[in-house]
């Protein structure tokens, strides 16, 4: 099993999804309330308007900042969807990030501590 970097630990729990640059704030709880979510050393999901994505996850570094980089399966309204995307720690204990859709969209959102 791997081992989880110890600042990796800053990113573990949910996160609630509060804005994003492609999606007004009144459709981001469309399904289910928005949210990003890491778990155990390497897993995780993502959700918001109608996409429910599984987060294959890998810590590292980013422009000098920790961050968790993520490939995610799942679906958009009910299709088949996949992609990529990566948060850093952000100011005011939020997360900042951008999320990719393959042969999509794409944006960036941010995230306060649930």
């Amino acid at each position: 099993m791997k081992k989880l970097p110890a600042f990796a630990r800053a990113f573990a729990g949910r996160w609630r999804i509060v804005e994003m640059d492609q999606w007004g704030n009144d459709v981001l709880d469309l399904v289910e309330e928005a949210h990003l979510t890491f778990r155990d050393v390497a897993a995780g999901e993502i959700a918001f308007v109608a996409l429910k994505g599984f987060l294959d996850v890998r810590y590292g570094a980013r422009d000098g900042s920790a961050c968790a980089e993520f490939s995610w399966e799942g679906y958009d309204d009910r299709d088949p969807a996949c992609g990529r995307g990566w948060v850093t720690l952000g100011s005011a204990g939020r997360l900042v990030g951008h999320f990719y859709i393959h042969n999509g969209e794409d944006s960036g959102f941010v995230c306060e501590r649930d």
